[in-house]
């Protein structure tokens, strides 16, 4: 099957914390007002990106993939028994629950699915906006479970404000939380586990409180210090060279993602090897901005996504733009 890059048509999600900056600012749509989430990369039976260019418009992404499994995932991509990633565009105009993700391990035997590692590129945040990174210093599972019984969760969790640009990388364990006000990109596995913990007692859309996970979150909840959160989320060695227009955001066993930001008039360039496919999420374009693979050139634009099929070689991102590059390890 031919190689290019593939514009991807996203799948929408209403959820009650959703805003409408994702349809306003980046051109979403969907049949409901409020877009919480754009799935930007999916491959899953109810969630799947449908091909928007070229010779394969209309086609499940899918069933593009299955075609020529290995030689459209890489090396890496296809010694996993199922599509390895999930991206989104997320955008928190309210809070979103207190949550943890299980590992593998935990999540396959409980749950018949992958655990989730995940990480967030802050890319817009309103003045004072915090989100929930992991439990305040000092605190242990069990105390954080008995204020979790007495309804003092909130009093042990670690709030931290945010600003566009920031990076939080979240393994599995880690108690998290996107607070209102925040629109972020989330690279992760390709997972759909969330054991909530704490939703604010507020009711879900059939006006009944939402189900909470609490067993299970407190059996998965692991504390780290901010240097073994680093150890894993540069766990793997980068190669190649680093350009200066570059930003390595994470380098960990699942995945990597590198923030490209080039100015008109310059360039920036990176390889889709035989190892692995990537992802090009556009957080912002100019109207220079474009894509070049071999002969041809893509135009890009602010909120598009894009899947290259491994082996695709060299591709060069030239004009003004800010692109996210996601590939599996």
């Amino acid at each position: 099957m031919k190689k290019y890059p593939m514009l991807l048509r996203p799948v929408s999600k209403e959820i009650i914390w959703g805003g409408d900056r994702l349809r306003r600012e980046y051109g979403k749509t969907a049949p409901f007002d409020k877009i919480a989430e754009s799935w930007e990369l999916t491959v899953r039976e109810k969630e799947m990106c449908v091909i928007a260019s070229g010779e394969y418009t209309g086609l499940p992404l899918g069933a593009y993939i299955r075609a020529r499994r290995r030689s459209v995932l890489g090396k890496d991509g296809a010694k996993y028994d199922r599509f390895p990633l999930l991206i989104k565009f997320i955008d928190a105009a309210d809070r979103l629950s207190i949550q943890v993700h299980p590992d593998n391990e935990y999540g396959l035997k409980n749950e018949g699915e992958l655990g989730k590692t995940e990480m967030w590129y802050i890319m817009a945040a309103e003045e004072g906006a915090k989100l929930v990174y992991g439990l305040k210093e000092g605190c242990t599972v069990e105390e954080f479970g008995a204020a979790v019984a007495e309804g003092r969760t909130e009093e042990l969790l670690n709030f931290v404000e945010v600003h566009p640009g920031e990076t939080y990388f979240i393994p599995s364990g880690q108690v998290h939380a996107i607070g209102a006000g925040i629109l972020i990109a989330e690279i992760q596995q390709n997972s759909n586990i969330t054991y909530r913990v704490y939703d604010y007692n507020r009711p879900g859309a059939d006006g009944k409180p939402r189900e909470l996970h609490t067993a299970k979150a407190l059996d998965v909840i692991k504390l780290r210090t901010k240097e073994e959160i680093d150890a894993i989320r540069f766990a793997v060695p980068l190669s190649g060279v680093k350009a200066d227009n570059m930003e390595v955001l994470a380098s960990c066993e699942y995945f990597t993602v590198v923030k490209y930001a080039t100015d008109a008039g310059s360039t920036a360039q990176f390889d889709v090897t035989d190892h692995s496919f990537a992802s090009v999420l556009v957080l912002d374009a100019a109207e220079d901005a474009q894509l070049e693979s071999g002969d041809q050139i893509y135009p890009l634009h602010k909120g598009e996504s894009y899947f290259l099929p491994a082996g695709l070689g060299e591709v060069r991102v030239a004009g003004k733009a800010d692109i996210i590059v996601s590939e599996v390890n």
